[in-house]
């Protein structure tokens, strides 16, 4: 059966577009916690997806297990355990409005930041190719390659979890 120039890996694309985004729009739109942290496993599952399009099934594996397995469920059961910021009588939030504005401006940026080189052209961080997991870990601590992404990556982390602690924590 043939739909045209569409193959196989595009209407699996279009499948994780939809996972993705569609569960993008639920973490922003949910009002309850633990509504928005099942969206958001549902939106990390459409990249891992991506992943796998892109033959990376070592990145897709992460983020099935680290962030889906890991992650996620922490979030759920951390969310669960705090009955006081759980609503289940509200189903959207108040603000998904602006949440949907910020979203489509970021979409916007990011096409014209593609389809319009602005900023001049971009140079490779590095002169190799990333083969192999050794590869990855030597790019990700080598400091002439991905050592400063990566620490921002932690220290953003870092940041989110001390404001999901100061969130949940009572105000005793």
């Amino acid at each position: 059966m043939s739909f045209g120039n569409f193959t196989p890996e595009a209407f699996a694309f279009g499948f994780f577009t939809i996972l993705t985004l569609g569960g993008a729009v639920g973490v922003v739109a949910a009002k309850n916690l633990v509504r928005g942290a099942i969206w958001l496993i549902v939106s990390l599952f459409g990249v891992a997806g991506y992943f796998v399009l892109l033959s990376a099934p070592f990145l897709a594996a992460v983020q099935v297990l680290v962030y889906i397995g890991a992650i996620g469920i922490l979030f759920t059961f951390a969310v669960m355990l705090t009955r006081s910021m759980t609503n289940l009588t509200e189903r959207f939030n108040e603000q998904w409005w602006l949440g949907a504005a910020a979203g489509v401006l970021m979409f916007l940026l990011i096409t014209l930041a593609v389809i319009v080189p602005v900023f001049g052209e971009i140079e490779e961080p590095t002169s190799q190719i990333v083969a192999t997991t050794e590869d990855l870990g030597v790019a990700l601590v080598d400091g002439n390659q991905y050592v400063l992404p990566f620490e921002v990556a932690s220290l953003l982390l870092t940041a989110a979890m001390i404001g999901a602690i100061v969130i949940a924590r009572d105000d005793e």
